[in-house]
């Protein structure tokens, strides 16, 4: 019998060290696969918002959906300007002369490719709508909109993903922490976006320690 309690007794201990171990490793572990998998997704976001900016200068709107958006990849062009100011004489009937008008002359300089410009010989932008990290391959949900600012029609849009499709596997407990900070130095709330369909804003909610990672 007192062989059965020690046994018991240090069965119980060695639970006691390990839940204690958890405790002060899991969230350690949880920020480092957090960290990682955020770094991936924002990445991601970041391509979007470039190709999204570049929709909007060809088409003054935003993209709508991710078929859309990347087929504009695929074969659209900038239009390269330059723009030089000038002058000519108009005969004015009020003074019965010639005067000089002013104006600004545009001239079309060159065409240069979306793709070429964004991703150069990369083809990650036919993946766009794709989550990095999740495990079924679900895919960023996007909208694209207009909307009323002091007067003015102003084109927005939003992609976002839930944090729980990215830390999927990830305890609970730390999960819902997770969506519920509030803090400059995290990316708050329960999704990771871009973008704003209630106002005219194409910035993300992470911090600024993603942004140190790649290019903004």
């Amino acid at each position: 019998m007192k062989t059965i309690i020690q046994i018991v007794l240090w069965i119980a201990c060695i639970g006691l060290g390990y839940l204690i171990y958890k405790s002060v490793t899991g969230p350690i572990e949880f920020n480092e696969v957090k960290v990682e998998r955020f770094g991936k997704v924002i990445a991601k976001l970041k391509d979007i918002r470039n190709s999204q900016e570049a929709y909007k200068s060809a088409n003054g709107k935003y993209a709508n959906d991710f078929p859309s958006l990347i087929q504009f990849i695929d074969t659209g062009n900038y239009v390269i300007t330059q723009q030089r100011d000038s002058s000519f004489m108009r005969y004015d009937k009020t003074y019965q002369i010639d005067l000089q008008q002013d104006t600004v002359i545009v001239d079309t300089l060159d065409f240069v490719s979306v793709k070429d410009s964004l991703f150069k010989s990369d083809t990650r932008y036919k993946d766009l709508a794709t989550v990095p990290t999740a495990p079924n391959g679900e895919k960023f949900t996007m909208k694209a909109d207009i909307i009323e600012k002091s007067g003015y029609r102003a084109p927005v849009y939003e992609v976002k993903v839930a944090k729980s499709v990215v830390l999927y596997d990830q305890p609970k407990d730390l999960l819902a922490k997770e969506n519920s900070l509030m803090s400059v130095e995290e990316v708050n709330g329960s999704e990771i976006k871009v973008g704003s369909l209630t106002e005219v804003s194409t910035s993300g909610n992470w911090p600024p320690i993603y942004d140190k990672k790649g290019d903004q």
